[in-house]
């Protein structure tokens, strides 16, 4: 029997028993729930600390708000870079040792942010500092989707790889969840001067100490590449000479990298619309209360987390295609007016993130699996790392500043059609599509 089927099989009852698949569930799952909530902090509190880092445009409120929000993509931009990067950290050395990167560079970046000094005290300091912790964060989060998709798929028994690529986006949701509940706490405790002035401070305090929970978990882990396996026992250098290079993925497979890109387009947008930005948008388009904004992120949150596990079970049943179609088709029809029934009231702004929720399920749940089963495992964190963080970079990570700009520019019923426009996009792709939910994983 082979490495791999040592890996993925139960062994003989006089061997070695093999991993629980509920602790290698637990070590993706809990380690990238606090890796998330480190990444997400930043955009639930900008509208605090935005005037702290920022100094104000003449006459214009927004401007720190942008800036913030800049700096907020500028992270993104990382996120390529960590998916290349980590990714074949994650191929040559094996997803354990990605995973234990990824978590100490989130935790060291959500330190510095919590350590930024005001723009008031240091001058330009201040900006530059906060935008070194969102590089090194943003190269962390890049690393983490490859090397923690690839673990959970990797992990998963048979016929049920949609189920555990489902917690990739559970696992983010929760750190999403415990990021604005936290700060809807600190919002309900602390007054807003407070909370400009420092408290938006602890919730990065909170997130560096919670990295080294995420750590003392994955430090259980049990390794799910073969080649990894094999190098550890008997580290000869004919075995290292055959690790994958670099850019082995891209090379090799330029359709599959292309086809990464067009899964993820409409997706990421709508994902960062509903879950980052719709709050901040209700604020600025609205009127809407920031307190108010953060609770209904908090319960909408909770209920799309809920969702996850449903539509990776119903993938594994129907396959992925059918899922990926609503959520395309969805999008491109329902965006525009459910932004439009956007208002300052508590139960609107409440139903329409989940009516959102919803429709992103069709992505989220499947999002794991479908980007895992394109890509051998050889090359799979790498090959799935780079196109896809470069794609959520482009798309997602600019969706808060491009919502603002419309805003700021006078157009603020542009940014519902740039949604609804690029998840038609992929509508057209997910058409195109295979169906892989019966496949075997490529070795």
């Amino acid at each position: 029997m082979s490495s791999a089927q040592h890996i993925a099989e139960d062994r003989a009852p006089d061997g070695p028993r093999p991993p629980s698949r509920l602790r290698q569930l637990a070590a993706a799952s809990v380690g990238n729930a606090v890796e998330w909530y480190d990444w997400y902090a930043y955009s639930f509190l900008a509208v605090y600390f935005a005037d702290q880092v920022f100094p104000k445009g003449a006459g214009n409120s927004l401007v720190p708000l942008l800036a913030t929000f800049g700096v907020f993509a500028v992270g993104f931009f990382m996120r390529p870079v960590g998916g290349l990067l980590l990714g074949a950290v994650a191929d040559r050395r094996g997803r354990r040792a990605a995973l234990t990167l990824t978590i100490l560079l989130m935790g060291g970046g959500s330190l510095l942010v919590a350590l930024t000094p005001t723009y008031a005290a240091t001058g330009v300091l201040a900006p530059i500092v906060l935008v070194v912790a969102r590089l090194v964060q943003g190269l962390s989060v890049g690393g983490e989707f490859a090397a923690s998709t690839t673990f959970l798929v990797e992990s998963a028994g048979p016929g049920r790889r949609g189920l555990f690529s489902s917690f990739q986006y559970v696992s983010t949701t929760l750190g999403q969840l415990l990021a604005s509940g936290t700060g809807a706490l600190l919002a309900a405790l602390l007054t807003e001067r407070q909370m400009g002035q420092w408290g938006w401070r602890i919730a990065f305090l909170v997130g560096a100490l919670l990295s080294l929970f995420g750590l003392w978990i994955r430090s259980g882990a049990q390794e799910t590449l073969p080649q990894a396996a094999e190098d550890a026992e008997s580290p000869d250098a004919a075995q290292r000479a055959a690790r994958p290079g670099l850019f082995e993925g891209l090379r090799r497979y330029p359709r599959e990298s292309l086809l990464i890109c067009g899964i993820t387009a409409g997706g990421t947008l709508a994902y960062y619309t509903w879950t980052t930005y719709l709050p901040t948008y209700a604020q600025v388009n609205a009127g809407f209360d920031k307190g108010d904004a953060l609770t209904v992120g908090t319960l909408s949150l909770a209920f799309f987390a809920l969702l996850q596990p449903l539509g990776g079970l119903l993938s594994d049943r129907i396959g992925r295609k059918p899922l990926l179609l609503a959520f395309g088709l969805g999008f491109a029809v329902l965006s525009v007016p459910l932004l439009h029934l956007v208002t300052d009231a508590f139960v609107s702004l409440l139903l329409v993130q989940c009516a959102g929720m919803v429709l992103l399920t069709g992505y989220t749940s499947v999002a794991a699996a479908v980007n895992a089963e394109v890509f051998p495992a050889r090359v799979r964190a790498a090959g799935i790392g780079f196109p896809y963080s470069f794609t959520v970079a482009l798309f997602g990570g600019t969706a808060p500043y491009v919502g603002t700009w419309f805003k700021q520019a006078g157009h603020p019923d542009l940014f519902p059609w740039y949604v609804a426009a690029l998840c038609l996009v992929s509508f057209f792709v997910y058409l195109a599509l295979p169906e892989t939910a019966r496949k075997p994983l490529a070795q």
